[in-house]
C-alpha cells in the first residue's frame, strides 16, 4: 500500500478510501495530502475524484479491479453487512482495520479495532474511531486522550489529518472541560497545519471556531476581542449568504457582537459601529422569525439597540428605525415565558420614543417595563426607569415640548 494515504482528509466517502497502488498514485496522493483534488487523473484513478464530487455510484462503477484495495474501495462506496462479512474474511493487514473502521462508522459492529502495530496516518485513523466510540458514551476524558495520540501519529505524515483531529479535540475539550487556552491553542495549531491547504471550507470552520472561543474567553478585553474578529473575518472570506449561509449569519452575527463588546476609547471604534450594524443586517437576511425565531430576535435586539448608539448625521432615523425592531420584537415576544426579556425590549423601546421626544408613547411602555422589573425585584432596572421617568415629568413640565426633549440614559 502506498504511504501515506489521505484517510480522513475529505468528507465521506472519499474519506475512507484507498489511493491503490498502480501508474500515477504517487503524484495523486501528494496532490490529495495538500487538500488538492486534481481534475484530470488516470481511469484507474478517477473514482477518487468522482467520489470527492459526490458522483458515488459513478465511482464504483469506475472500480473493476479486484485487487483486494479495489474490493475495498467499493465496499465503502457501496456497502452491506454481508459484504463486509465476506471481505473481512479476505482481507489482510492494514485493509483489514481500515475495513473494521468503516463497518464501525456504518453501524455494522459495535466496536472499532485496536490499532495494533499500525502507524502514522493509518493509526491515527484508527483512533479517531476509537474516539467516536467514547464520545458514543459520553467519556469525554478517554476521548480527548485518544484524539491527542491520534494527533501525534498523523502529525508528520498528514499534516491536514492532523489539523482536523486537533480541531475535534478542541471541540471535545470544550464540551467536557469548558472553554480555556487550550481550547483557542489547539484550533490555533489546527489552522497553522491548514495555512497553504486546499481545505478552504475546513479553515474558514476552524476559524469561526476559534473566533468563538477567543470571544467566550475574553470578558470585555479588547485583545482577545480584536482577535476573534479576525477570526470570524477569515471565516467570512469563505462563507457566503449562497454557500454555508448559516455559518455565514453565525459569523456576521459574532463580528457584530464583538465590536459592540469593546468599549468605544478609540476614533476608530465609531467606525466599527457601523461595520457591527451592517453586520446584524446581513445576519437578519439568513435568520427569520420563521426559520430562526430564537437568533432573528436576538440579531434584532442587537441592531436596535445598537441603533440607538450608532454616531449619526441622522439619529432621528435610526431611532425611529429602533422602535419599529423593537415593536417586531414585542410582537412575537411571550411575557409570560421570559418576563424579564419582555420587560427589557418595552425598556429599551421606550428609551428609543423618549430620546425621540414622543413622550405619549414612551411613557406607558417605560411604565409597563418598570411594573414588570419592580414586581420580579430588578432594582437597578428599576431605578435606571424612574429616572427616565422623571426626566420626562420635567421635560413636560417645562413645556418644552415633544419634539425638544432629550434623555440620556442608556437602554436597558
Amino acid at each position: 500500500m502506498i504511504r501515506p494515504q489521505p484517510v480522513g482528509i475529505f468528507p465521506l466517502p472519499a474519506s475512507y478510501l484507498i489511493v491503490p497502488s498502480v501508474a500515477g498514485a504517487d503524484a495523486l496522493c501528494k496532490q490529495l495530502l495538500r487538500g488538492q483534488i486534481p481534475e484530470n487523473v488516470p481511469d484507474s484513478l478517477c473514482f477518487y475524484t468522482l467520489a470527492c464530487a459526490g458522483e458515488t455510484e459513478t465511482a464504483w462503477q469506475c472500480l473493476t479491479d479486484e485487487t483486494p484495495e479495489g474490493r475495498y474501495n467499493r465496499f465503502i462506496l457501496k456497502s452491506t453487512p454481508e459484504l463486509y462479512r465476506d471481505l473481512h474474511e479476505e482481507l489482510t493487514g492494514e485493509l483489514t482495520l481500515l475495513l473494521d473502521v468503516a463497518a464501525y462508522t456504518l453501524g455494522y459492529i459495535d466496536v472499532p479495532p485496536g490499532a495494533g502495530e499500525v502507524d502514522a496516518e493509518l493509526r491515527a485513523f484508527v483512533l479517531m474511531s476509537q474516539a467516536a466510540h467514547a464520545l458514543e458514551y459520553d467519556d469525554g476524558d478517554t476521548a480527548a486522550t485518544v484524539l491527542q495520540a491520534a494527533v501525534d501519529a498523523a502529525r508528520a505524515s498528514s499534516p491536514l489529518l492532523a489539523a482536523q483531529l486537533l480541531s475535534n479535540l478542541a471541540e471535545t475539550q470544550h464540551r467536557y472541560q469548558g472553554v480555556s487556552a487550550i481550547v483557542a491553542q489547539n484550533y490555533r495549531a489546527a489552522l497553522q497545519l491548514l495555512d497553504d491547504s486546499a481545505l478552504s471550507e475546513t479553515r474558514a470552520n476552524v476559524a469561526l471556531s476559534l473566533g468563538l472561543t477567543y470571544h467566550e474567553l475574553a470578558q470585555g478585553q479588547r485583545g482577545a476581542l480584536l482577535e476573534a474578529v479576525k477570526c470570524y473575518q477569515e471565516a467570512l472570506q469563505v462563507f457566503s449568504k449562497t454557500h454555508y449561509p448559516e455559518l455565514y449569519a453565525l459569523a456576521q452575527n459574532n463580528l457584530a457582537l464583538a465590536y459592540l463588546s469593546m468599549p468605544l476609547i478609540e476614533s476608530s471604534d465609531q467606525l466599527r459601529m457601523g461595520i457591527a450594524v451592517q453586520s446584524l443586517r446581513e445576519t437578519l437576511k439568513i435568520y427569520t422569525p420563521e426559520s430562526h425565531p430564537e437568533q432573528w430576535a436576538s440579531a434584532q435586539l442587537n441592531l436596535a439597540n445598537a441603533l440607538q448608539y450608532l454616531p449619526s448625521s441622522h439619529p432621528e432615523d435610526n431611532l425611529v428605525e429602533a422602535v419599529e425592531l423593537y415593536e417586531a420584537v414585542i410582537a412575537v415576544r411571550d411575557y409570560t415565558r421570559d418576563p424579564f426579556g419582555y420587560a427589557r425590549v418595552l425598556a429599551n423601546q421606550g428609551n428609543a420614543l423618549a430620546h425621540l421626544g414622543i413622550f405619549v408613547h414612551a411613557k406607558p411602555k417605560l411604565q409597563e417595563a418598570l411594573r414588570v422589573f419592580t414586581a420580579y425585584g430588578d432594582v437597578d432596572s428599576a431605578t435606571s426607569l424612574r429616572s427616565v421617568l422623571d426626566e420626562i415629568e420635567q421635560n413636560e413640565h417645562d413645556n418644552k415640548g415633544a419634539q425638544d426633549g432629550t434623555i440620556s440614559t442608556s437602554a436597558v
